[in-house]
């Protein structure tokens, strides 16, 4: 998607922070952070959100979650962290490709709205 910020990250157009690659997704230190560890991890294929997820692309959903632990603990989150994805607008989605914020590095408030 020519006009997607995350796509431009990906093809190196927009550059980032990046905590973790691969050929699948990328990872890398949201600009906002709303903990002291907040990275992003997205996958490199286009998916605009989670209604999207269907069989052609649930393989690297996949791999993003049986990655998340690799990347928790090359961020010291070690102690628990959050997973948080946001889809469409009363979701709060700001980008529409998928993502998964990663956050941790102190104790979380426990309420989720």
């Amino acid at each position: 998607m020519e006009d997607c910020i995350f796509c431009k990250i990906i093809d190196g157009s927009i550059p980032s922070n990046k905590a973790y690659e691969d050929d699948k997704i990328v990872a890398f230190h949201d600009l906002e952070p709303q903990a002291p560890v907040h990275v992003l991890v997205i996958p490199k294929q286009h998916i605009c959100c989670a209604d999207k997820i269907d069989e052609s692309n649930a393989d690297v959903i996949a791999h993003i979650f049986t990655k998340i632990p690799e990347i928790a603990k090359s961020l010291g989150l070690t102690n628990g962290y959050r997973i948080v994805t946001n889809c469409g607008k009363e979701g709060c989605q700001s980008v529409y490709h998928i993502h998964f914020h990663l956050m941790g590095g102190k104790q979380l408030n426990g309420r989720m709205a």
